[in-house]
């Protein structure tokens, strides 16, 4: 049975275990006056029910998937002959995924050895032998806790506190579970770049002023300098990034202050879905726009009034980013708008205040933290974004500030880098993880200036 229909049944048992949770407690009461005589209601009894059967069994079930590979792999390869134990390990785990291929697939056996079709075989064993396993110890273990949830239920169980004490836990493991993922990232990510560092100095990667990271095999090989200097990446990032800011700042602030303050409800429900459309465009979608549209209009509008405009142009990829990112500051700013209460906008027009006054010395203000957040969300959608960059801005790292030129920024790069069968020993593909280790902490930094913005204005409305 796969793991994805234990999972279903285990689902199915956990819900029937709260109905009977539930009947029983109604049983349970009739000699106590009925409902009003048991701590806690009905259903809080049928949720405990319901999490003493699924979450003992959804454990057996985690722990099960989780050593099932490495204990299967132990086994066969137990079985192999010595010659075959005694393999280097990255030959030994080419030869057992033939084998899981071949029990997976059961192709042609044709290129295999007998070691390994009998060892395909044994293979297939284990695993039917451990998808049944798997499935009975699950439901038994449901079917356990649902069985001792119900003889526990009586009228003086604290069956609520209960339930609410298994959430807490489970609401703490899932955000400890969301701190370990990010520590795991950015030490993943930090140990490779410092790999990376012992190749290339640090200093030379962050204001090295070049970046060609064409590494030479040969002495006299042309063309391969393995230049890592990050400058004319960050630069790049920076200036597409600031073009779109320019355009879905502006832009998204006012829609949603016209949204929120002038438009009639009907012009509301009609607009505010149409500009959030704008958010579920594919980014290819709007790299295609920008390289087929927006980028041979400027280089037109460029050389009709004397300009010498790229291609592909820092430009060019920084509208269409902007217009791409519009729909989250709108959004964001409207409902943050619309969050602040009507009293105050009562008050300020009661004392004589005209709308513009009010929008600009009571709404923008009070609203200021959440405006900052969205547009924050906006800036780590430009800095992230890859698609209309590579279609749009290209792949040049040229150290400029002029938008009319082609630049690449971090993310390409990255995508470059690990495009295709790399190793991860060259300072070329291990350059991608300096680069994101890098590109965290410019994002970090501005949270940190966005933090600091939010609580420096929020004083005066608190």
């Amino acid at each position: 049975m796969q793991t994805s229909t234990v999972l279903l049944i285990l689902v199915a048992l956990a819900a029937i275990s709260f109905f009977v949770g539930r009947k029983r407690s109604h049983l349970v009461a009739v000699g106590q006056g009925g409902a009003y005589g048991l701590h806690s209601l009905p259903k809080h009894y049928g949720y405990m029910a319901a999490l003493w059967a699924g979450l003992p069994a959804l454990l057996v079930l985690i722990l099960w998937v989780g050593l099932e590979s490495r204990v299967l792999t132990n086994m066969v390869v137990s079985q192999l002959p010595a010659e075959i134990q005694a393999l280097p390990e990255s030959e030994l785990g080419l030869y057992f995924n033939q084998i899981v291929s071949f029990a997976q697939s059961g192709s042609d056996a044709l290129g295999l050895s007998e070691s390994q079709v009998a060892a395909a075989g044994y293979y297939q064993e284990l695993l039917a032998d451990s998808r049944v396993m798997k499935a009975s110890l699950v439901f038994l273990v449901a079917v356990i806790g649902c069985l001792l949830a119900l003889q526990r239920i009586s009228p003086t169980l604290r069956a609520r506190n209960h339930v609410e004490s298994i959430f807490t836990w489970i609401l703490f493991a899932c955000s400890f579970i969301a701190v370990l993922t990010t520590l795991g990232i950015v030490l993943s990510v930090l140990f490779e770049a410092i790999r990376f560092f012992h190749a290339i100095p640090v200093t030379d990667f962050l204001f090295g002023l070049q970046w060609s990271p064409q590494m030479a095999i040969r002495i006299d090989q042309v063309g391969a300098s393995g230049s890592f200097g990050f400058v004319p990446l960050l630069v790049g990032t920076l200036l597409i990034s600031t073009v779109a800011m320019f355009i879905a700042v502006p832009v998204g602030l006012m829609s949603a202050i016209y949204l929120s303050e002038y438009a009639t409800r009907r012009f509301r429900s009609l607009t505010k879905p149409v500009l959030e459309i704008l958010a579920g465009v594919p980014t290819v979608v709007y790299g295609f726009f920008a390289a087929l549209t927006v980028a041979p209009f400027i280089r037109n509008l460029g050389e009709s009034i004397g300009l010498s405009v790229a291609s592909e142009s820092a430009l060019a990829a920084g509208i269409v980013m902007g217009i791409m990112i519009i729909p989250f500051v709108m959004s964001l700013s409207d409902d943050i708008i619309n969050a602040v209460p009507d009293s105050m906008r009562e008050a300020s027009l009661g004392m004589g205040a005209t709308m513009n006054e009010t929008i600009r010395k009571v709404l923008l203000p009070a609203a200021l933290p959440g405006i900052v957040g969205g547009i924050l969300l906006a800036v780590s959608r430009a800095i992230g974004e890859t698609m209309i960059v590579v279609m749009a801005a290209g792949l040049s790292a040229k150290l400029t500030i002029n938008p009319l030129e082609a630049v690449t920024t971090i993310t390409v790069q990255i995508v470059t880098l690990l495009v295709g069968d790399q190793e991860f020993d060259s300072p070329k593909t291990l350059a991608a993880f300096a680069l994101g280790l890098v590109l965290f902490f410019v994002t970090l930094l501005l949270n940190v200036i966005a933090l600091y913005v939010v609580r420096k204005y929020r004083e005066q409305y608190e």
